[in-house]
């Protein structure tokens, strides 16, 4: 991997080796231990090139350093430029471009693609949230809803269209929900149960009830996550946790078409697991030219 490559991905804050893993596997899956029979048969052999990605609609795009990581791996003595920067797509003005032998751009090609074009449709779509909510002094929030193996690039794309990150793992932060509830045989057991165990550790619940909040505000909750509720009791409860200086976020059922009247209810977040498990990819095509 180039230091340029390197650069960027650190850039973006995306560890160097968990990428190229990936690009690895990802490049060892579309070989399956055997070549390019359509590159090798049908490239003449020292033909080199140019392969421009060029977004085909607007939108957000993020994960160029990804796809330089892909073509660093595939092709030998690859030079490649950002043209433009992770952002927004210009419909046909090419945001990565990349020289080397033909064959091996080709066999690149797809694999640097798929990781482009799904890193950018995050992106896209997280835009469309936070403007959605724009002036509303609430931010969108991901989930752990991820693909496996993909949290850290996916909550990358979510970043690059604006979005927060919520944890990245399960050791990040405690987040009680319904079945820690049941488990621990009410909400505020299992809050004290957590604020036990790991003292010095944020703690989340989620509550479905204005009751609920109550609850855990006088148990010391750190921030109340409030599932599923209605507006009145969305204001209700955002009105409680103000009083304590206790954060909130408002998740469940959420819409694009719903997100406005949420955030002007007050909340810190909207949390939208959407963004990475429900995100259409951007379009984005690889045009050549030989040279």
């Amino acid at each position: 991997m180039s230091g340029q490559t390197r650069q960027a991905l650190a850039d973006a804050g995306l560890d160097p080796a968990y990428v190229l893993d990936l690009v690895q596997r990802a490049v060892a899956e579309d070989l399956a231990g055997g070549v390019d029979v359509t590159s090798v048969a049908t490239v003449p052999e020292g033909l080199r090139g140019v392969a421009a990605f060029v977004p085909r609609q607007a939108g957000t795009v993020a994960g160029t350093a990804v796809a330089m990581a892909v073509l660093d791996h595939v092709v030998d003595g690859v030079t490649h430029r950002i043209v433009g920067r992770d952002g927004p797509a210009i419909v046909g003005r090419p945001v990565l471009e990349a020289e080397g032998p033909v064959r091996m751009l080709l066999t690149a090609e797809r694999s640097a693609l798929n990781l482009l074009c799904h890193l950018s449709g995050v992106a896209t779509l997280t835009r469309r949230w936070v403007d959605a909510v724009e002036g509303t002094g609430a931010r969108i929030r991901d989930t752990r809803k991820t693909t496996p193996g993909l949290r850290a690039l996916e909550k990358y794309a979510v970043r690059a269209g604006g979005g927060t990150n919520h944890r990245m793992s399960l050791s990040d932060a405690a987040l009680v929900k319904d079945n820690h509830v049941v488990a621990a045989g009410g909400v505020r057991e299992a809050f004290e149960a957590v604020r036990q165990a790991f003292p010095g550790l944020a703690v989340e619940v989620e509550c479905d009830t204005v009751a609920q909040v109550r609850e855990v505000l006088a148990a010391g909750a750190d921030l109340v996550l409030l599932d599923n509720m209605a507006l009145d009791e969305l204001r209700e409860a955002v009105a409680a946790c103000r009083e304590r200086g206790v954060m909130t976020e408002a998740s469940g059922g959420l819409t694009l078409d719903t997100a406005r009247a949420v955030a002007e209810t007050g909340v810190d977040y909207l949390a939208v697991g959407a963004l990475t498990h429900s995100a259409p990819v951007l379009d984005l095509g690889v045009d050549l030219r030989t040279v």
